[in-house]
């Protein structure tokens, strides 16, 4: 027997739709490529994407078509995150910071009909465009700041002149896919994340539930984390349920233009990899106190060294650690304290906050030995972390062979995460897969070590990686950017202070210097790129 309720499908429209109605005080702010600050309500914004459909038609967008877009930040992004998958295309962004080598593979292997680009990468597309089969090209800005350009470009502002601002949205099933996302593709091409309208608003209700008491009600809320990777974490869609202000930082994200743009609007949560709050977190030390309105912190990406964590509570700034991947929509579990913790020690909570917290409803957890046998859930064992839901990948875009090495036997997909999930199912984070180091037989964790080197007063940013021994198998290099490059750290120092937690068989062998440490398309550290420079680095005890 089947209830008797009506049935309809959930589209992301609907949530623009949510907003202009019932949050009309909410608003998107942008720092805008031209320079100055924009500001639309949602209900402005409704009515500006219902012009970008009409025009999108106009241009022969149908039904499953593929509209990419190579922007920052900004209104107009949002604006195309909603215009596209209304119409049923698919929105698919596009990280600039990919090699060109990998950006011309993915805009041939999406099919994209239409790229929409902020003016920074106007210049790149003209040397790709040679490469790339025909395309409409969109510059986003307005006629009065249109380059020359070698592109056959419209202007973004003219292509929504004289069509309507209100439609009837046509309807389709809820999974009609929305939104392409690829992989940063750090080994082979990059791998296609094809996300529906049902998943997406799933992953937003989730959000809302349970990052919703953080937030507070109509919160001002700054994505650092790219509109380009993986839906800026779902922010597109949870804010406007929420009745969320977005404000915009578009390609302005060093330390200071952050502390200013928070100052000025009165952010109260932001969002973004470890290295951005690195960033933050120094400029508040040279202006000698936080952002007035700043109070909270969501962090992903990568894990964020306890050192820091600490240095946030300690001024106030809550810090939520969760986990995700392009693949999980991506928030797969948040590190919100549950309320009997709330006041307990300081030393208590930091440890609680240094992990990746619990997983979100929907999303289900298991861990997995070599041998695919799943491990006990007791905080001690350690194994592969997969995961299963309504909001996980079930299989990559056009990549067959990827789908089979991602996805096991009974439909779980492999995170590539070492990890290990407490009784009460608190997960953490040992390491990716491929940066464990195998030492003597015995595993050592690149990021455990990192997070305590980061602990030294003299280490502004390091990474740990493995070096080949003809003894051990592998040995740890630690790779510093020193605080200040004047006064270094030594080999020597670091360890003494590393050795009252651990072993001298986990200690690093030697430590290299650098200016800067090489990131990723998605702001990580790249340990391939660390790997690759000091391939040929021969460690004290075995020079001759």
């Amino acid at each position: 027997m089947e209830g008797l309720m009506m049935h309809r499908p959930l589209l992301q429209g609907g949530l623009l739709d949510f907003a202009a109605d019932s949050f009309p005080d909410a608003e998107i702010v942008s720092r805008r490529v031209e320079g100055d600050t924009h500001r639309e309500s949602y209900a402005e914004a409704r009515e500006r994407v219902t012009q970008l459909s009409f025009a999108l038609e106009h241009l022969g967008v149908e039904m499953g078509d593929r509209v990419a877009t190579l922007a920052w930040n900004g209104y107009r992004h949002f604006e195309l995150y909603y215009a596209i998958p209304g119409i049923g295309a698919v929105c698919h962004t596009i990280n600039p910071r990919l090699s060109p080598e990998q950006m011309i593979y993915i805009i041939r292997h999406a099919e994209d009909k239409v790229i929409f680009t902020d003016l920074t990468f106007v210049p790149m597309l003209e040397k790709l465009q040679e490469h790339l089969p025909p395309l409409h090209y969109v510059i986003m800005t307005d006629r009065a700041h249109m380059p020359q350009t070698s592109l056959d470009a419209l202007c973004y502002e003219d292509l929504l002149q004289g069509h309507p601002t209100r439609r009837d949205w046509p309807e389709f099933a809820e999974t009609t896919a929305s939104g392409l996302c690829y992989t940063s593709g750090t080994t082979g091409d990059p791998k296609g994340v094809l996300y529906s309208h049902r998943s997406n608003m799933l992953h937003a209700l989730s959000v809302a539930t349970v990052l919703g008491p953080d937030l507070h009600y109509e919160p001002r809320i700054l994505p650092v984390v790219p509109l380009f990777h993986v839906n800026a974490w779902g922010l597109p869609f949870t804010a406007p349920l929420i009745g969320g202000s977005l404000i915009m930082p578009g390609p302005f994200l060093d330390g200071a233009s952050l502390w200013d743009l928070c100052q000025a609007e009165r952010v109260e949560t932001a969002w973004g990899v470890p290295t951005i709050w690195q960033g933050l977190y120094a400029e508040i030390g040279k202006r000698g106190h936080k952002p007035d309105a700043l109070r909270h912190m969501v962090v992903g990406g990568s894990a964020m060294p306890r050192s820091l964590i600490e240095n946030y509570e300690k001024i106030g700034v809550d810090v939520n650690h969760a986990w995700g991947m392009t693949e999980t929509s991506p928030l797969g579990s948040q590190g919100a304290l549950p309320v009997n913790k709330l006041d307990a020690p300081f030393e208590e909570r930091m440890a609680l906050k240094s992990t990746q917290g619990k997983r979100v409803f929907g999303v289900d957890m298991k861990i997995v030995d070599e041998d695919g046998k799943e491990m006990p859930q007791d905080g001690e064992a350690m194994g592969e972390l997969y995961v299963r839901g309504n909001t996980i990948m079930g299989s990559y875009y056009k990549n067959e062979a990827a789908t089979r090495q991602a996805i096991d036997a009974d439909g779980w997909f492999g995170t590539g995460d070492v990890a290990s999930i407490s009784a009460s199912g608190r997960l953490v984070l040992r390491d990716r897969a491929k940066d464990l180091i195998k030492s003597g037989g015995e595993w050592i964790s690149s990021i455990d070590v990192e997070n305590m080197a980061l602990m030294h007063p003299k280490i502004a940013q390091c990474a740990i990686i493995a070096l080949p021994h003809p003894k051990w198998d592998e040995r740890p290099l630690l790779v510093v950017k020193p605080a200040d490059p004047a006064d270094p750290p030594t080999l020597n120092e670091v360890n003494e202070m590393l050795s009252k937690a651990l072993a001298r068989w986990q200690l690093p062998d030697d430590l290299v210097l650098v200016d800067e440490l090489p990131l990723t398309a998605t702001g990580k550290v790249s340990k391939l790129s660390l790997r690759q420079r000091f391939k040929d680095h021969v460690l004290p005890d075995l020079a001759g």
